[in-house]
């Protein structure tokens, strides 16, 4: 299995990274290792996680961040990277590309 990590994703992660970092030096480094880690943990567990917004959710295991991705001819594709204090209408129409 491979990971796809989309642009849409990778801007959420650049997003998370410059938050964190602007609360604390380092943390925005901390909170990227353990994001990429939960991304990487997908190419064991990918597929298994309950479906939201019609995308699989990974629940991060240090932040409240949540992955949401597909499973697609053995290829993961992580559509975005989201926090989870975010209001769940934002959520839901971003994941439907309305937001």
């Amino acid at each position: 299995m491979k990971i796809r990590i989309l642009d849409e994703a990778q801007d959420d992660l650049i997003q998370g990274f410059r938050f964190y970092e602007g609360r604390e030096v380092g943390l925005g480094a901390y909170f990227l290792d353990c994001l990429f880690s939960d991304i990487d943990s997908l190419l064991l567990y990918g597929g298994i996680h309950q479906v939201v917004y019609d995308h699989h959710r990974c629940l991060s295991k240090r932040f409240p961040f949540a992955i949401y991705y597909s499973v697609q001819e053995n290829i993961v594709h992580v559509h975005a990277v989201l926090d989870c204090r975010r209001n769940p209408l934002w959520i839901g129409k971003r994941l439907k590309g309305e937001g």
